[in-house]
């Protein structure tokens, strides 16, 4: 969805990631605040993608990473638009 190989994209922090990091992506426990929220992502070639994210799988304080899945809603988005 956003142009990166696996190994790539599971190195690479939210602020990579996200066109326009939310201020709320700072702390773990924050994230939640995303969940269900359209986010606009970045694409490896610099466009937009606009997907919705979900709650993350590890739900610990202490945990180093965030486990969160993304629909693509770019083209349902764009067309709903015209």
């Amino acid at each position: 969805m956003v142009g990166y190989r696996q190994d790539t994209l599971a190195g690479l922090a939210f602020p990579e990631i996200f066109h326009t990091a939310p201020a709320v992506v700072g702390a773990l426990s924050s994230v939640d605040a995303l969940a269900n929220l359209v986010v606009e992502l970045r694409h490896r070639e610099g466009w937009t993608v606009r997907a919705r994210m979900s709650k993350s799988a590890l739900v610990r304080s202490d945990d180093p990473v965030m486990l969160v899945t993304f629909e693509n809603l770019t083209e349902r988005l764009w067309v709903d638009d015209c």
